[in-house]
């Protein structure tokens, strides 16, 4: 009987980004329990030995999905089948291949004495084109590593390690790598003697992302309704990594029409991506031009004195043009919600975590996955609860009070978080072979 025993390098997070290093260490080891293993230890010399004629080990992403590909790809599919070998056969059983790292032998016709263990090291870079783990509700990404041996006249056996893959974008600026070795030589005693040391492609990235995530633009945008003007909020950056805290601030002062309660909610969209319909290019612009004003305006902005009408509106009051074109919502996640009642309240903030174990932002060729703040307002306009404040005893609150509720989404960029702030200990994955 023949263990195959499998473990990550990496024992405290089994994720990786896409262009990392995966490293792991598989182990082979001839077992023998009871009687037999007496037996072996009396005749030594005429112990039965294990035979192994190879194995090999490579990094497969597979993709579940009910969404229908097209044809082409199909009839691609059909013709990448002619040729392959068995070994293929058996990896695609749990899903679709869609990236696959070229295999890597670890050894041709080991034989093994009983108790005699063999160990290798196998290493292999994440495709930087591939997508992220993702779980969704149509479509499903998920890494592997196959380990795929083969005993002599016997079929070939596999041991699967899943991994998760987390997305770092690839910068697209060539010039970046001497703009961040200059900017870390400044900021360290500089030293003639020492020889330059080039970033590589995936320090590059990461360099990228903390900048994009650190970087704080206060905007701001102004909430209201057909009664008046309801509110303001502050959002401090447009961009997070997971594990932080999306926070903001709501602003009810002068406002017009009194906010009882909101609910924040962070949601996760699943949009498929299909064929674009023949919209005209003037409506078109016209809505990307609405769009676009639906972004706020900025921390310089106010202190310039920008008149009131003059600010962008948010989502929440629409227009006309938003109404005929609707924008497809997808199948849509709750992972947060932050809730408050705040009917006498001027300002507050909000919270909402990120957690660790969600997916980024990302696109592949099937599916958009996206992130949204989706508030709900309930306003009453009714102010002061319709009596004003008594000079002595207590204020009554009225037994009815008229509202409405009204809808805003706030889309955001979530990007990966360094895979080594992700505890997630592994474990080690085992296959007997008798």
């Amino acid at each position: 009987m023949i263990e195959i025993k499998a473990k990550l390098v990496r024992a405290d997070s089994a994720i990786y980004a896409t262009g990392e290093r995966v490293e792991c260490l598989i182990e082979f080891t001839h077992k023998v329990f009871g009687e037999e293993e007496k037996n072996t230890q009396r005749n030594a010399n005429t112990a039965s030995l294990e035979n192994l004629a190879w194995a090999s080990a490579q990094l497969h992403c597979y993709r579940k999905t009910s969404y229908s590909t097209p044809g082409a790809d199909k009839s691609a599919e059909l013709a990448e089948l002619i040729g392959r070998t068995a070994l293929d056969a058996v990896t695609q059983a749990p899903g679709e291949v869609i990236v696959a790292t070229k295999p890597k032998i670890l050894f041709c016709d080991l034989k093994l004495q009983p108790g005699e263990t063999k160990m290798y090291f196998f290493n292999e870079f994440v495709p930087r084109d591939g997508p992220p783990t993702y779980r969704g509700h149509d479509i499903r990404y998920f890494y592997k590593i196959t380990i795929a041996t083969q005993r002599v006249k016997s079929k070939v056996q596999t041991l699967t390690v899943p991994i998760r893959v987390l997305p770092i974008s690839i910068i697209a600026r060539p010039d970046e790598l001497p703009c961040t070795a200059e900017t870390n030589e400044e900021l360290a005693p500089t030293n003639p003697f020492l020889e330059k040391r080039e970033l590589s492609e995936l320090e590059i990235s990461w360099h990228h992302l903390k900048n994009v995530t650190a970087r704080r633009a206060p905007k701001f945008y102004r909430i209201s309704n057909k009664h008046g003007f309801v509110g303001r909020f502050c959002l401090f950056k447009p961009a997070y990594k997971l594990g932080e805290d999306i926070v903001g601030s709501l602003d009810f002062s002068n406002c017009q029409v009194r906010c009882v309660q909101f609910s924040v909610k962070l949601q996760q969209q699943e949009l498929p991506i299909r064929p674009q319909s023949t919209v005209p290019q003037s409506q078109s612009s016209s809505v990307s031009d609405e769009a676009s004003s639906l972004n706020s305006f900025d921390l310089a902005s106010v202190a310039s004195g920008i008149a009131v009408d003059n600010m962008h509106k948010s989502a929440t009051s629409g227009s006309v043009r938003d109404r005929e074109v609707p924008e497809p919502t997808g199948k849509l996640t709750t992972i947060a919600t932050a809730h408050q009642v705040c009917y006498a309240t001027l300002q507050t903030q909000v919270v909402v975590p990120i957690p660790l174990h969600v997916t980024p932002t990302f696109r592949t060729d099937l599916v958009d996955v996206k992130w949204r703040l989706h508030f709900e307002f309930v306003t009453s306009t009714m102010m002061g609860f319709g009596v004003p404040n008594p000079v002595e005893g207590e204020l009554k609150a009225p037994a009815e009070l008229p509202v409405e509720t009204m809808v805003w989404n706030l889309p955001l960029t979530i990007y990966a978080a360094n895979p080594l702030q992700i505890y997630t200990p592994n474990q080690a994955f085992n296959l007997l072979i008798k």
